[in-house]
């Protein structure tokens, strides 16, 4: 029997470019006499639909489109993800579907069992579990159908407090007692550069387990801050890899399951991956995705001189092209020649128009406009701030006239300890960097000068800097990005205490401040722009926590 999986980018409840994708893969693959091809979840519309699911008319546009699809299934069968249904009288009302299609009906439902509700995925507030297990019988094979996490039974967190096993049930062992000659996983998998291999091993457990051959199907493209990597698995019995498809874009591609099935195809595999190449190219995919299924085509970004900015432009350049970005330089008195001078020659580097407007005016009017009020008053950060707040309102209004999406520029470490202005350099449409630590900022900036000069080389070895006041540096007030950022990831990624921080050979009273600045910040990052997620655990829509805790 020949699969073909069919990796592909949707557009959440846009159903009639999704349908029509869907159906002219099923054409290529019947040109290609392809017997059986697998979509990903939810592929019909759009994964993760989340509150769109209420509404009954977008239930009914999923069936119209299915039925659409049915009808070209006359000399093929498909497999597609969509909602369906639950006509039981208990239980909520939808269950998250792989349909099996073929002779031009629905032959078989197979509804996804495990649920999460870890992180960004919020799946038991619209599906209902569920607990019926059969195979799909075509063309003399049995193919175990399963639905993304069907295949997780262990908790995938890098969390030190939870389960080894998440579930109570495990679908696998119950489609066994059918005895498929195959596994089937259609998934919608978001990327995560702490997970790279982690996904892949899940499923070549599974595959080594049952000592069958599984295909899984996972879906590409951005949904605002989720990003898809693709990155769909053929795995061999032997757990072997057989085949990858691409990282970051559309594939489709052709297997003859009796040579999955012995082992014939096997794949190299880079054991040791690029892992900033690969955040570089996931942010790519996040701007480009955003901008072309919100309908927008221009975006600007204040450009600073500084490591942040520069990584942020060079990213929206080759996501969008240097035609369609526009940078303000905003200097003010506190601003460093070099700044300014590193700014334009990046800008000139990437054919980028820029405009430099200088906001010391502004700011003085400001000062000016205060003075009565802050009469007697020690100058503080207050003063600093209504710096980025009258560049934030200079780039608001560029955006506003020439209809342009301000891009924000923070990184993660920055928002984890609460070094951004509300209003002011927290701006923005969506976030580029706000789940990539500073650390991590420096690397993608030598990774984009790989081959030349892109990033002026004294952006890149400068002390980092906000310059809202004299001499100032980041170092002034925090530890070196490589302590800070190790401090971060142990305790919003990984969980940890500041007991077990510690036990890292990191000072306490360092912990306990910079814990402190997280937890004390989090009313700011509740005001954040939407962040392109890359890590495990990103501010937004993964990390829940309430605003008015006072907890220690």
């Amino acid at each position: 029997m020949k699969i073909a999986i069919a990796q592909l980018n949707y557009h959440i409840g846009n159903f009639e470019k999704n349908t029509d994708k869907i159906i002219k893969q099923i054409e290529k693959a019947k040109n290609d006499q392809v017997d059986l091809i697998v979509f990903s979840e939810l592929s019909v519309c759009g994964y993760p639909p989340q509150d769109l699911l209420e509404k009954k008319s977008f239930i009914e546009q999923c069936e119209i489109s299915v039925e659409e699809i049915a009808q070209s299934c006359t000399d093929i069968a498909v497999i597609v993800g969509s909602p369906t249904l639950n006509t039981h009288e208990k239980g909520k009302m939808l269950y998250n579907s792989a349909i099996f299609i073929a002779e031009g009906e629905i032959k078989y439902i197979q509804n996804k069992t495990l649920l999460p509700t870890y992180d960004i995925f919020d799946e038991y507030r619209y599906f209902e579990p569920n607990n019926k297990f059969n195979v799909v019988e075509y063309k003399g094979q049995k193919i175990a159908i399963t639905i993304c996490e069907d295949l997780w039974d262990i908790q995938p967190t890098e969390s030190n407090f939870a389960k080894n096993k998440l579930y109570n049930v495990t679908p696998m062992e119950k489609l066994m007692e059918h005895k498929p000659n195959c596994i089937i996983n259609i998934s919608a998998s978001p990327f995560s550069y702490t997970k790279i291999w982690g996904r892949k091993n899940v499923f070549i457990r599974n595959a080594k387990q049952y000592k069958l051959p599984l295909f899984v199907v996972n879906q590409v493209g951005a949904q605002t801050e989720l990003i898809f990597d693709g990155g769909s698995l053929v795995v061999n019995p032997d757990g072997t890899i057989a085949d990858e498809l691409k990282l970051f874009a559309e594939d489709y591609k052709i297997y003859n399951l009796e040579d999955i099935s012995q082992s014939k195809i096997k794949k190299s595999i880079d054991e040791d991956p690029n892992v900033i190449a690969k955040i570089h190219d996931a942010l790519i995919l996040g701007i480009k995705d955003y901008f072309k299924k919100m309908n927008f085509t221009k975006a600007t970004l204040g450009l600073s001189g500084g490591i942040d900015s520069a990584v942020s432009l060079v990213i929206a350049v080759q996501a969008l092209g240097a035609d369609n970005v526009r940078v303000l330089l905003l200097p003010s008195k506190y601003s460093s020649a070099h700044s300014v001078s590193d700014a334009e020659a990046l800008a000139k580097n990437l054919s980028v128009k820029y405009d430099i407007v200088n906001i010391q005016d502004v700011v003085d009017d400001f000062d000016k406009s205060l003075n009565n009020i802050f009469k007697g008053l020690k100058e503080d950060i207050t003063e600093e701030n209504i710096q980025a707040r009258a560049r934030a309102t200079i780039l608001m209004a560029l955006s506003n006239k020439l209809g342009h999406i301000l891009l924000n520029t923070s990184n993660k470490s920055e928002a984890a300890v609460g070094y951004g202005t509300l209003y002011g350099d927290m701006a923005g449409g969506i976030s580029v960097l706000g789940d990539v630590y500073k650390a991590d900022v420096y690397k993608l900036a030598r990774y984009i000068n790989r081959d030349s000069e892109i990033i002026p080389e004294n952006t890149i070895v400068k002390p980092p800097s906000a310059e809202l006041r004299p001499n100032q540096k980041d170092s002034d007030s925090l530890p070196d990005y490589d302590i800070l950022d190790k401090i971060l990831f142990e305790y919003i990624e990984l969980q940890k205490s500041i007991n077990e921080i510690a036990e890292e050979g990191i000072d306490r009273k360092l912990i306990e401040k910079i814990v402190k600045l997280v937890d004390n910040n989090e009313y700011k990052r509740y005001q954040a722009p939407p962040i392109l997620r890359i890590s495990s655990k990103a501010f937004g829509a993964g990390r829940k926590m309430p605003l008015v805790a006072k907890y220690n």
